[in-house]
């Protein structure tokens, strides 16, 4: 039996077969893949079992479509809570210990109350109780220096500290297109 159609997302694929993003993982909801069909501006490389139809058409549900036209990778990311997450790889850069997303909160290296900003270059992960314990005290004065400095990463350092963290959901046929460069088995 052929999944519900809620549960077929697309794999998104940049023109040049690589997906748009690792992390979050470029997908899009089947109605939105039906409509880049029909509007031509993407290939099918992959579908699902499952048919969606109306009244007058039907088609078999992209499970990889890649763009007609290349998208170039931003040069700069967002400063974002995610992103400074995904930058730490979700790691308190006090305690070394991984966390899931919601566990975590970020920390001003120089707190704001003595003239720190809230810039990549003054913000790391943190877990909440050692955010608590580090309070309004500079790194050294405290002793909890960040295990990395912060700093400003590109679009593909993101990109590969994003590709360490599959999704919760691959279907068989994303497989080719995610881990392209990861070894091959013998035949």
């Amino acid at each position: 039996m052929a999944p519900p159609p809620d549960h077929c997302p697309t794999l998104v694929l940049n023109a040049d077969f690589r997906p748009l993003s690792y992390f979050p993982l470029s997908l899009w909801s089947w109605q939105e893949a039906v409509k880049a069909v029909f509007l031509d501006r993407v290939n099918i490389i992959s579908e699902y079992d499952r048919v969606v139809r109306s009244p007058t058409f039907e088609i078999k549900l992209p499970s990889v479509i890649s763009l007609k036209e290349f998208i170039p990778a931003t040069r700069r990311p967002a400063f974002t809570r995610f992103n400074v997450f995904l930058r730490d790889r979700f790691t308190c850069q006090y305690c070394g210990h991984h966390f899931p997303t919601q566990e975590l909160t970020f920390d001003h290296v120089i707190p704001r109350s003595r003239g720190g900003r809230t810039t990549w270059d003054n913000v790391v992960t943190s877990c909440s109780a050692c955010n608590l314990a580090k309070g309004n005290w500079l790194p050294h004065s405290c002793g909890m220096i960040p295990l990395s400095p912060p700093f400003q990463p590109s679009a593909y350092q993101l990109q590969e500290n994003g590709r360490a963290f599959p999704p919760n959901f691959l279907h068989e046929s994303w497989r080719d297109f995610l881990y392209w460069d990861t070894e091959l088995d013998p035949m």
